[in-house]
């Protein structure tokens, strides 16, 4: 088969296609011939060297994946050769095949295309397992996400306001600003213009958002949490401006404020299957339905990964980025 090797990391220009043995499914997995990977921040990261992979994983690039099940591990029942799914995978989603654990593998929902699919299952289950696990985002509450524009930001946005909230976001030019209100924000601020603190105290009566998606971090921390309401919480998925900040904590216990954040990649095989379940349960019925659908900005031919790469890295992009492995866009 062919996949994208990164080598020992570097620019974008390190990502090269290369030949390598097909995988085979041990007891538990499936292995599924992509038709479709999503392009994701983390991929980014992992390529430049400052996200290795898990121990246990794939030392290749690809978190999600969408594609049909070419062979079955032992034990496996749930899942049939021929089976159209979108699955997280542990890494190596860049490639023409890749192993997935079968409890991480979605059935394309109901409308949807191969490609739409492909856009789905890190990004849906990052933002499913943060913002409603992990903020407990309620009917009635207000949020803010940072970077609304981007894939997740999208994808939260949505999945917010179809569970009743009050959405605010972030964007840095006017027609991200455009693409967020189109998908449901009710406030879009552009950072480069006024300061969202600012803007969330007069929309808000002085009285905050009750939870924050957060992937700048840096100063934005502190920021952050002087935008929370009483009883808020801020959830940090990533730290693109650094981790290290100096932060008066005091406003944490005297709003009696909640400061959380997560990875899915290091998690258990156990806790991404009952996370697969818990979205399949709760998130595809709304995707079914024609609502909250991945936003895709473009699809680039698998041996174009690097232009991939770049539009990623540029931040010019609305939506998902996706390589097309093999297949048509259908």
């Amino acid at each position: 088969m062919k996949l994208i090797d990164h080598g020992r990391g570097g620019n974008a220009d390190v990502l090269r296609v290369v030949d390598a043995a097909t995988p085979q499914p041990g007891a538990g997995q499936v292995l599924i011939a992509v038709h479709y990977a999503g392009v994701n921040r983390p991929d980014i990261l992992q390529r430049s060297g400052s996200y290795p992979p898990p121990a246990d994983a794939s030392p290749y690039l690809g978190l999600e994946v969408s594609g049909e099940i070419a062979a079955l591990g032992e034990g496996v029942t749930q899942w049939q050769v021929g089976d159209r799914v979108c699955a997280l995978t542990p890494g190596g989603g860049y490639a023409e095949f890749c192993i997935v654990d079968a409890g991480h593998c979605l059935p394309i929902p109901q409308g949807l295309s191969m490609l739409q699919a492909s856009a789905l299952p890190e990004t849906y289950l990052t933002v499913w397992t943060n913002l409603f696990q992990r903020g407990r985002l309620q009917a009635g509450e207000s949020m803010l996400v940072h970077g609304g524009s981007s894939g997740i930001g999208l994808t939260a946005i949505q999945l917010a306001k179809a569970h009743g909230a009050r959405v605010f976001t972030t964007v840095g030019n006017a027609d991200k600003e455009r693409a967020c209100l189109q998908y449901g924000a009710d406030v879009a601020i552009n950072y480069h213009e006024v300061d969202f603190t600012d803007v969330v105290a007069r929309e808000t009566g002085g009285q905050g958002v009750d939870v924050i998606l957060d992937m700048v971090g840096g100063d934005y921390i502190e920021r952050n949490i002087q935008s929370l309401a009483l009883e808020g919480r801020l959830v940090q998925i990533a730290f693109l401006e650094g981790s290290r900040i100096k932060l008066d904590a005091m406003p944490i216990m005297l709003r009696r404020l909640t400061f959380t954040g997560s990875t899915l990649r290091a998690r258990s095989v156990a806790q991404k299957s009952a996370l697969v379940a818990d979205v399949r349960e709760r998130v595809w019925p709304i995707l079914a339905s024609g609502r909250c659908l991945p936003v895709i900005c473009k699809v680039f031919p698998f041996d174009q990964v690097q232009e991939a790469h770049r539009l990623m890295e540029s931040s010019r992009h609305i939506g998902k980025i996706i390589l097309q492995v093999q297949g048509d866009p259908a």
